[in-house]
């Protein structure tokens, strides 16, 4: 007799395989994300509200994504991650169905906070995460690539796709299908994660693992206390990502406003997240290189840049290519969070800190998305919500020069070069 089934093992056929399976999941579930910018615009008209509070359904589907992370990271914990996507492929087709019903908007919000954001896309996002960690050993970094450039990948695939929809039949009608689809579709794809993960080996040897300061450091990462560096990040975390917010969520009704129509706006938006995938994957082999903290300025500097771009420059030709650059430069942000926490603080430490400082990224999100819209409300263009995210975006760049220069002073800026002993 065979107590564990051959396939149960690291890195093996059914691992990659699985982890193709996680991609579409990850795919499939960031719909939830996307579909609430492209109908931005439609839903404005639709319920003749302004444009901050149309904005609102997308920030309650981020705070419902971040803190749902917390909940599905709980229960793949305890019952396996095959649990929580189930439980997520309903609450998104449920979630789609309901939003495409809605005759009112705190109706339309309710279903995307709760339904899609909480109980729906939450599920295909941090549990996927790291129950591919748990598949791979030696590739574990690029697995982890390919993983979360899921929810670039959504970018990427569901605004044409949604907007064309919503150009032949209307948004409540593409709403709908797309909520049939994630049933249809995700529920047999949960079942391949059935199986659980191999038993885990102990702890890896410091030597292997080059990115280890906080050994050395003890209770003091970067010569201050783990609860301050961690508010650092997150605020950090937020402030990066209510300038990324702006060109993600408004780049839609920002090309209707110019007289472009949606369609370009969800081309853009294809572009510019497809480009991230490019992002995350390349910023991924950049941070081996030169550790999470260098990788995020990087990225951070780069972001402003592109957004600077967005302020002399509203052409056709133009956007698109600021669109495109924009995801090229900050595709990395947000896994260099996690790794920054990796290399910080102790393993033990690492899985509640990831979370809580993803979590501020997802709020950095929802705040950006909605602030965005009420700056257009107040001053009738999107040129001081740009300029709020350039703002925002400067504040991230000098708490991470300020914890770079930390990280001279205490050594651990050279841990890159650095072999711990065993």
């Amino acid at each position: 007799m065979n107590p564990a089934p051959p396939a149960a093992t690291a890195e093996s056929p059914y691992a990659w395989f699985r982890l193709v399976v996680s991609l579409a999941l990850m795919t499939l579930g960031g719909a939830g994300m996307y579909a609430v910018t492209v109908v931005l615009p439609r839903i404005q008209a639709d319920f003749d509200v302004a444009r901050g509070d149309a904005s609102l359904p997308y920030t309650l589907t981020m705070v419902g994504f971040g803190l749902g992370g917390i909940l599905m990271g709980r229960l793949s914990d305890r019952f396996g991650v095959m649990v929580p996507v189930l439980g997520g492929a309903v609450g998104l087709g449920l979630g789609f169905i309901a939003a495409g019903a809605a005759q009112s908007l705190w109706q339309f919000s309710l279903a995307q906070g709760l339904l899609i954001g909480l109980l729906g896309t939450s599920a295909t996002f941090a549990p996927l995460v790291a129950d591919t960690s748990r598949w791979f050993t030696r590739r574990r970094g690029i697995a982890l690539a390919i993983c979360m450039s899921g929810n670039y990948l959504a970018g990427a695939v569901w605004p044409p796709v949604i907007q064309y929809f919503i150009d032949h039949g209307g948004w409540r009608q593409a709403y709908t299908g797309i909520g049939a689809f994630c049933l249809l579709v995700m529920l047999p794809l949960a079942l391949v994660l059935r199986r659980r993960p191999p038993a885990q080996p102990g702890p890896e040897p410091a030597a292997k693992d080059i990115h280890h300061p906080a050994a050395a450091q003890g209770e003091r990462p970067l010569g201050l206390s783990p609860g301050t560096l961690q508010a650092l990040l997150c605020v950090a975390g937020v402030s990066c990502c209510v300038a990324m917010s702006m060109p993600q969520v408004h780049i839609v009704a920002y090309c209707t406003d110019l007289g472009f129509g949606a369609a370009r706006g969800a081309e853009m938006l294809s572009v510019m997240l497809g480009m991230g995938i490019a992002s995350r994957l390349i910023s991924g082999w950049i941070s081996d290189h030169i550790g999470g903290l260098r990788t995020l300025l990087l990225g951070s500097v780069l972001q402003g840049v592109a957004l600077l771009m967005f302020l002399p420059f509203d052409g056709l030709v133009p956007l698109y290519l600021i669109s495109g650059m924009f995801g090229l430069f900050q595709g990395g942000i947000v896994p260099s969070y996690a790794l920054i926490v990796r290399e910080h603080f102790s393993p033990a430490q690492a899985g509640a800190r990831v979370g809580t400082v993803l979590m501020a990224t997802l709020l950095g999100m929802a705040l950006g998305g909605w602030m965005s819209g009420a700056i257009f409300d107040l001053t009738g263009s999107y040129q001081a919500a740009f300029l709020n995210g350039i703002a925002f975006n400067l504040l991230n760049i000098g708490i991470v020069l300020f914890l770079l220069k930390r990280a001279r002073g205490t050594g651990a800026g050279h841990a890159r070069a650095r072999v711990a002993p065993i």
